[in-house]
């Protein structure tokens, strides 16, 4: 499409690849999308390929190939899957990919995208807090842009224009509480995951939700305002704030704080990444704040959120002790989606795995290269396995 700007959205049928088809759709003409990639939900992928005009459909799971295939016979739209094809999809040149693969596996496709000098809306955490400062290095050798797309760090980053780093003097992340926010903290450790996937202001998917409601996604966003703006880990700030409309603030040297309100639409992140750096129309609900009249804020519980203490210690070890917390949150998820573990055990197997790394390799020495983080990622992951193991024999 002559003109067109080429992007490409890789975790296409997740709610943040969602949210930006959504965008893209109201616009079409303006876009030549290259590449939608996805997992197991073959018909959702393919369907917004075809209406897209993909030039190619990538699913994570090679079985299903033979799905995708049929699903695009006849459209002109190619089928790919695997591994491998997900970093042919992050070759193909674009201007703009979305990074919005969830966990570790979107590690690999946005440095290759880095590579190309493509810009990066990321919205996938664990790239900065497991590889923040080898993704960083990566986008500065080639020219490229990082946006981020999280709402509370585009809340900073916005706060941020035409202002000097050298004078913010703290930045305060705002967290809703997540769905079990009013519970009881006696309550907590009899939580299922039904309780948890359940978000008062949120439309996300379950494994988010659910970090929401242990605040092990706050944690991780904590790591991430360290790592992409450069601020010390003391000047990181987090307030419970269930209103979920201030996004986060910015307090600079005199004393000034700067906040960013919105709607809990994710399409606003996202569309600020996807127009940068001019401002574009996004169909949004515009605040009413006689409507809203009240915007409450307090200090969480370290109780009732002991990932945040967690988050403090990654935060000072630096090095690999993000790629091992990244790597045990998520395995501790898979314990407690599985019934294996209770909701207030995952942050006890994240605590034990970093524990027991400690003991095998210095936290503190920085993984040199992608390959060094995914090696450390694995071994982590094995770890935990068998802290949730062990737990299980003492239950």
């Amino acid at each position: 499409m002559s003109g067109a700007r080429r992007i490409s959205i890789f975790g296409a049928t997740g709610s943040i690849g969602q949210n930006t088809i959504d965008l893209v759709a109201r616009d079409a003409d303006a876009y030549d999308v290259v590449a939608l990639t996805g997992a197991s939900n073959i018909k959702l992928l393919a369907d917004d390929a075809k209406r897209l005009g993909a030039q190619v459909a990538v699913t994570a799971e090679e079985a299903l190939l033979p799905d995708l295939r049929d699903a695009l016979a006849g459209s002109g739209v190619e089928a790919a899957a695997g591994e491998a094809a997900l970093l042919e999809a992050a070759d193909r040149p674009a201007d703009w990919i979305m990074s919005a693969i969830v966990g570790a596996a979107g590690l690999a496709p946005g440095f290759r995208a880095l590579r190309h000098g493509t810009t990066l809306a990321l919205a996938n955490k664990e790239s900065l807090v497991t590889a923040g400062p080898l993704l960083l290095a990566e986008a500065t050798a080639n020219g490229a842009d990082i946006l981020p797309v999280d709402s509370e760090h585009s809340a900073v980053f916005q706060g941020l224009v035409g202002e000097d780093i050298a004078a913010v003097e703290r930045i305060i992340i705002t967290a809703s509480g997540g769905g079990l926010r009013d519970w009881p903290v006696e309550a907590l450790a009899n939580a299922t995951p039904e309780d948890a996937g359940a978000h008062p202001n949120w439309d996300m998917g379950q494994r988010i939700t659910i970090d929401s409601a242990s605040m092990f996604n706050k944690a991780m966003e904590l790591i991430e305002t360290k790592e992409f703006f450069g601020i010390a880990p003391d000047r990181i700030e987090t307030v419970i704030h269930p209103q979920s409309i201030v996004h986060a603030l910015v307090g600079f040297c005199d004393g000034a704080l700067m906040a960013h309100l919105g709607p809990p639409d994710m399409r606003h992140a996202i569309g600020y990444a996807l127009y940068h750096p001019d401002r574009g129309h996004i169909p949004v609900a515009r605040l009413d704040l006689a409507q809203i009249a009240t915007l409450e804020f307090h200090a969480p519980c370290d109780i009732r959120y002991p990932a945040l203490g967690l988050a403090r210690q990654v935060m000072e070890t630096g090095g690999a002790a993000g790629a091992i917390f990244n790597a045990a949150k998520e395995t501790a998820l898979d314990g407690f989606l599985a019934r294996r573990i209770g909701f207030m055990d995952m942050s006890a197997i994240v605590e034990a795995t970093l524990d027991a790394m400690s003991s095998k390799i210095s936290l503190s020495n920085a993984p040199a290269t992608l390959e060094e983080v995914l090696q450390t990622d694995q071994i982590a992951r094995d770890t935990a396995w068998a802290a949730i193991e062990h737990h299980e024999t003492r239950t």
